[in-house]
């Protein structure tokens, strides 16, 4: 039935006028950041923009980018390596030098869409005039002739990533724990389009990673559902290298042009403005998608179809798993400049190697209250919203339902069905008046059992591993970030954490370990946020990235995490279980090299 469903898809799609397309702009990277920047210190939302729905399309990202460009009547066609840079020439812009190079920076990366091809900036030394002919790409071509409909355009990056690490436990831990780790990355992507009719991209990877110990303990959080952070297949460790490959891509075209985009592929997504988000975050492994996009006056509406992996006995060994699937409703609103408002939807669907065709209705609120497919399957409702205030303030929330009773609700019982999730954060862009010094907060509080399923396998996970918050659920969280950019090339970023969370024990299931069945709740009434013995997490980590080309960046840190148990609990495949172990804490200090992608780190959990 779901070949079925793929095949009424793409016969509607095809049958529908193309008329052009984009890429996205990657998760994780500095230009997301960027945007989100701008659009505050703008003082108004943009309607082409949605920052809260990631990643966004280079297409979009560059007609806001040249909206600002002309409201501070800054000339951007400038190429940096042929003469100094040229800031904003309005003496009321509220951008700084720093903004005006990283927006024409940006500008240039994702040329392919601005209106004049000389924003596409040109290397100060090609090699062997044919690599690095322009400033960001090893391989750039482009295709200019309208009459015979043969406009092409292509960019391949390489990917590389190098970290070596040194990591101190406290206490020392049971078995042979390594003291110095490595990381290794080695790969490319590519980018382009057809006639500005079709667009594609593919970026594939190979990988060998040592984890600091508490990353390896998470992996090994019991026997039977072992993953990765971030990663579907891997191999078993030998040594304790975990071999992976990453793979991801996707065709793209608007079906009606500027307003309707459809987008088939593999990939991550990411609903919200926080560090992590309570809808859908990228933690979890890379999945097949079919998006659908409308964005018509001043709102978005997102349809996304997701093929899910359900848990699943790694210790099995090599298998042909069964997969689940998922349909995700979200509608953005912009009411008027400095207000957003978000409602989001998802159903979770146990049908083994089936997509239940009623669940492709597109219409939002539609899948929630259609129950007679079964009350096994997973629902979630929620809803956020941003506020922008005084050009430096934004303000952002979540809210996120999964089942509730009034009465049970506003009862001291606290009945173990109220799962509901809250988030509330706030950032500063330009920070007492410091240019380019931002400041965010963030607290987040999840209900035990909130993704948990009666049917484990239509639980809201992916790959053994959470599609919300990482940490699953029943806990608070405090996050803060000071970022600050004090030179062109030169990145500071400070992050503390704070957690405090339950832990199911044994046969025990408090909620928060969401592969539970919430069926087997340990008990019914008396359940409260944090749920079972009491853990708490501090973590603190600095990052200082210095860039010595466009996206070629070098990177040096260091992490603390300290992690307590007030039963002297600490999960570990050494089993060094009890008070006299506790509680755990880790050191760790970094030097990397990374090329065209984001930093890997290990400070959500």
């Amino acid at each position: 039935m779901h070949k079925k469903a793929y095949l009424l898809a793409a016969i509607f799609f095809s049958s529908a006028s193309v008329f052009a397309q984009t890429t996205f702009l990657p998760l994780g990277s500095e230009d997301q950041n960027l945007l989100d920047r701008l659009e505050t210190r703008t003082g108004r939302l943009c309607d082409t923009l949605a920052c809260g729905d990631k990643p966004e399309s280079r297409r979009n990202a560059v007609n806001f980018l040249e909206y600002i460009k002309s409201k501070n009547k800054i000339d951007a066609t400038l190429n940096p390596s042929k003469g100094p840079d040229v800031g904003a020439t309005n003496t009321q812009s509220e951008l700084s030098k720093i903004d005006v190079y990283n927006l024409k920076q940006m500008i240039s990366e994702s040329g392919e869409w601005a209106p004049k091809d000389e924003e596409t900036f040109d290397s100060k030394r090609a090699w062997f005039n044919l690599f690095y002919q322009k400033q960001h790409n090893l391989i750039h071509v482009k295709t200019n002739d309208f009459m015979l409909d043969k406009n092409f355009f292509l960019v391949i990056n390489p990917v590389l990533s190098g970290v070596a690490m040194y990591q101190r436990n406290t206490p020392t831990p049971a078995g042979s724990v390594k003291s110095s780790l490595f990381y290794s990355g080695r790969g490319a992507e590519l980018r382009g389009w057809i006639s500005k009719k079709v667009g594609f991209y593919t970026l594939i990877t190979d990988n060998q990673e040592q984890f600091p110990y508490f990353v390896t303990n998470w992996i090994n959080k019991d026997n039977q559902h072992k993953a990765v952070p971030g990663v579907d297949y891997f191999l078993t460790p030998s040594k304790g290298n975990y071999d992976y490959m990453q793979a991801s891509g996707y065709v793209n075209f608007d079906a009606v042009k500027d307003h309707l985009n459809i987008t088939f592929g593999n990939g991550k997504h990411f609903l919200g403005d926080g560090f992590t988000s309570l809808f859908l975050t990228d933690n979890s492994s890379n999945m097949p998608f079919l998006q659908v996009q409308a964005r018509i006056w001043k709102m978005n509406y997102e349809c996304l179809y997701l093929e899910l992996t359900p848990q699943f006995n790694q210790a099995a060994g090599d298998q042909i798993l069964t997969k689940k699937y998922s349909t995700i409703h979200y509608l953005n609103i912009n009411p008027n400049k400095w207000l957003s408002l978000g409602f989001f939807e998802a159903e979770v669907f146990d049908r083994p190697n089936i997509y239940e065709i009623s669940y492709l209705n597109p219409l939002i609120f539609s899948t929630a209250i259609n129950r007679f497919n079964g009350a096994g399957d997973k629902s979630l409702l929620g809803m956020n919203g941003k506020i922008l205030a005084a050009k430096h303030l934004q303000f952002y929330g979540q809210l996120v339902l999964n089942e509730f009773r009034y009465k049970e609700l506003i009862s001291s019982k606290k009945w173990y069905g109220n799962k509901w999730g809250v988030q509330a954060g706030a950032k500063y862009f330009d920070a007492f008046t410091v240019k380019n010094l931002d400041l965010q907060a963030e607290l987040d509080v999840v209900r035990p059992y909130t993704y948990a399923a009666q049917d484990t396998l239509a639980n809201y996970t992916n790959y053994n591993q959470p599609l919300a918050d990482p940490l699953g659920a029943g806990f608070i969280k405090v996050i803060g970030q000071l970022r600050y950019q004090p030179a062109k090339n030169v990145y500071v970023s400070l992050k503390g954490t704070y957690y405090m969370q339950g832990v199911d024990t044994g046969s025990s299931n408090f909620g928060n370990n969401i592969l539970n069945s919430y069926l087997t709740a340990d008990h019914i009434y008396g359940v409260s946020i944090i749920n079972g013995p009491k853990s708490t997490c501090e973590i603190i980590n600095l990052n200082i990235a210095y860039q010595l080309r466009r996206n070629l960046f070098i990177d040096i840190g260091g992490t603390y995490r300290k992690y307590v148990n007030t039963a002297g609990i600490y999960n570990s495949d050494y089993a060094t279980t009890g008070p006299q172990y506790g509680p755990l804490t880790t050191n760790y200090v970094y030097f990397g090299v990374r090329l065209n992608c984001a930093r890997r780190d290990y400070d959500f959990f």
